[in-house]
C-alpha cells in the first residue's frame, strides 16, 4: 500500500521536515529510541508537528520496506494560520464566513465538504491537528480540485480558535440536535463561523457551550441524521441564500 507523498525512514522524514514539507500525518513505532530519533523528536518539538504512537503493524501495513519505524505523509497543500488569514479578509472588505471541522475523519466526506464550501465562498475551513480527515488522495477527488482553492488551517486547539474568531467579532455556530433553534432562525448575513461534527458523536460539548449559537435542522423522517457533507451543505447554502438578499 505505498503511496507517493509517504516518506518513510528516520533521515528521509528528518530531511523531508529541514526542506520546508508539510507533513499531513506522522507515524513512529511505540517505544522507538536512538540518537537519530532524539533529532527527530526535537524537529516534531520545533515546529509542532503532530504525530502518533503506534505498533508496528501499523507500520507494515503502509510499507514492507525498511521503515525504521517512522512513516510520514506529505500534504499536498501548504497549511495556513487562522491568525494571519483574518485580518486579511476584513481588510478586503469581507464578510468572513469560516467552517469549522470537528473530528471530520472521513477523506471522502472531508472532501466532499471542501467541493461545497469552495462553491459557496467559504473564506476558510478550520481542522484540528488530531482526528481529522487525511488530505490524500481521496479527499483530493472528491473535492474535484477544490481543495487547491480554498485555504485550510490545521489548528492544535479549536476550542482557543472559536474563543478567538468571536474576539475577532464573527458569531460561532454550532450545528447540532442539541437545541430547539433550527438552521432557519440563523442570521448569517454578519460574519459567522459554523462548526459541524462528526456523524458518530455530532460537535464536541465543549465547542457548543463555545459557540454564541446552537442551530440544527429539521428531520420529518425516521432516520435522526444526515450525512455531514450534506448537513454542510444545508448550512452554507442557507448562509447563501440570506446573503443574496
Amino acid at each position: 500500500m505505498q503511496q507517493d507523498n509517504m516518506v518513510f525512514g528516520l533521515r528521509p522524514v528528518i530531511e523531508a521536515i529541514n526542506s520546508g514539507k508539510t507533513l499531513d500525518s506522522l507515524f513512529i513505532q511505540t517505544g522507538l529510541k536512538g540518537e537519530i530519533y532524539a533529532e527527530l523528536k526535537g524537529l516534531i518539538k520545533k515546529y509542532n508537528i503532530s504525530s502518533k504512537q503506534v505498533p508496528a503493524e501499523r507500520l507494515n501495513r503502509f510499507t514492507r520496506k525498511n521503515h525504521q519505524g517512522i512513516v510520514a505523509f506529505i500534504s499536498p497543500i501548504d497549511f495556513h494560520r487562522i491568525e494571519d488569514l483574518l485580518p486579511k479578509l476584513y481588510e478586503e472588505g469581507k464578510t468572513p464566513l469560516l467552517l469549522i471541522l470537528d473530528r471530520v475523519t472521513d477523506a471522502r466526506n472531508f472532501g466532499a465538504i471542501v467541493r461545497t464550501a469552495e462553491c459557496t465562498g467559504v473564506d476558510a475551513i478550520i481542522i484540528p491537528k488530531k482526528n481529522a480527515a487525511p488530505i490524500n488522495a481521496d479527499a483530493i477527488k472528491t473535492s474535484t480540485g477544490a481543495i487547491y482553492n480554498i485555504p485550510i488551517c490545521k489548528e492544535s486547539d479549536l476550542k482557543a480558535v472559536i474563543e478567538y474568531i468571536q474576539d475577532y467579532g464573527l458569531q460561532a455556530v454550532a450545528a447540532s440536535e442539541k437545541t430547539n433553534d433550527t438552521l432557519y432562525d440563523l442570521d448569517m448575513k454578519v460574519p459567522t463561523a459554523i462548526i459541524m461534527g462528526s456523524e458518530e458523536n455530532g460537535v464536541s460539548l465543549s465547542y457548543i457551550k463555545a459557540a454564541q449559537k446552537v442551530a440544527k435542522l429539521p428531520m420529518y423522517g425516521k432516520i435522526g441524521s444526515l450525512n455531514v457533507s450534506v448537513a454542510c451543505g444545508a448550512f452554507l447554502y442557507e448562509c447563501v441564500r440570506q446573503r443574496m438578499e
